[in-house]
């Protein structure tokens, strides 16, 4: 549920006032890792580290974590490009949902995908629900989750702040169309998503969704799926005309909507029953249509999906554990125990 309070300005002035921006190159101090195979990296919220699974054998292979004077704390979901992670840390536990009183600061990791060094950790003036790459991986891209809601882009190389978009209040999740040209911004106090020209950082369109969006997740097939938490439900946004085509009602709050184009399925994570929903396009009727159910573990939340369409990862928060699944015959193959609230995860094929 949305919530405003009356501390919230008092808040906000606090943080303008007294939080710089301000950056630590220093690495951290695990023993570095050799991370030259196909691997998951995930996000252990509750302890700030982030376990990394060799998929050959699908077993945790190293922890990633962070020295204590750095204050990383709840690191929610994670980007990677050509040899870099990304890392989102708004500072709060989203493991039950993403109602908010007001904000506070958050910061933006750089690792090393191999070693698992910082390369950069960047203080910002706001919380932060993820950072991420731009699709040509010249820019980073921050949403910041205030009233006033704001996108920093950083130079990936610098780290230098190039722009600020102002967009709607609240926003969460920020993503990329699959073909790189557009950015969506899911403003959970606006029930809007905020459409950027990825060019000219110029806000094109807001697209009225559900209640409480919190991403629009990227589709290969021309298409944005948002999750709505309180609308409990999938708003599929057309990405050509910025229309939603089909509000897909749930019946219960979505983790993530993840779509895997090779098997053409969509899959929709049920955190507060431990199962993922599958849904398959009906060409005739022209929309997606429930196609079972898989159980998982207690708190299912991201997916993730092999470039072959065959394999999925999903995290399970409550659980600590991360689930293995066929895609095929959408049975749970492996549980792979990780750490405490594991939530975003990435592939590095």
């Amino acid at each position: 549920m949305k919530k405003i309070n009356s501390i919230y300005v008092l808040a906000t002035a606090i943080i303008a006032l007294f939080t710089l921006a301000s950056c630590s190159k220093d690495n951290n101090t695990a023993t570095p890792l050799n991370v030259d195979y196909p691997a998951a990296y995930v996000v252990n919220g509750q302890d700030a580290t982030v376990s990394v699974i060799k998929l050959s054998t699908g077993e945790v292979t190293g922890t990633i974590s962070f020295p204590s004077s750095d204050m990383i704390t709840w690191p929610h979901h994670i980007a990677y490009h050509q040899g870099h992670l990304a890392l989102g840390v708004p500072g709060m536990d989203f493991s039950g949902g993403h109602a908010t009183t007001g904000s506070m600061p958050g910061k933006m990791l750089v690792l090393n995908a191999a070693t698992g060094a910082i390369l950069e950790d960047l203080d910002l003036p706001v919380m932060n629900h993820n950072t991420i790459y731009s699709p040509d991986g010249t820019e980073i891209w921050v949403p910041q989750m205030d009233m006033d809601g704001k996108v920093l882009v950083y130079n990936a190389t610098t780290y230098a702040l190039m722009n600020t978009i102002t967009v709607g209040m609240m926003p969460a999740e920020l993503t990329f169309s699959s073909d790189g040209t557009k950015a969506y911004v899911a403003n959970g106090d606006d029930d809007t998503v905020s459409v950027i020209n990825v060019a000219t950082k110029a806000v094109t369109t807001t697209v009225n969704v559900g209640d409480n969006p919190v991403g629009a997740w990227t589709g290969s097939n021309g298409q944005m799926f948002v999750d709505n938490e309180d609308g409990q439900s999938i708003s599929v946004i057309n990405v050509a005309t910025n229309a939603v085509d089909q509000t897909i009602a749930l019946g219960f709050m979505p983790g993530i909507a993840a779509h895997n184009g090779v098997k053409n399925e969509l899959w929709v994570t049920d955190p507060m029953n431990a199962k993922v929903h599958y849904y398959t396009w009906d060409s005739g009727m022209g929309m997606w249509m429930d196609a079972g159910v898989i159980n998982a573990g207690n708190g299912t939340h991201a997916v993730a999906f092999t470039t072959d369409g065959n394999t999925a990862y999903v995290t399970n928060q409550s659980a600590k554990s991360v689930s293995v699944i066929n895609v095929t015959n959408h049975t749970v193959t492996k549980t792979i125990t990780v750490g405490n609230k594991p939530n975003g995860i990435v592939l590095k094929m």
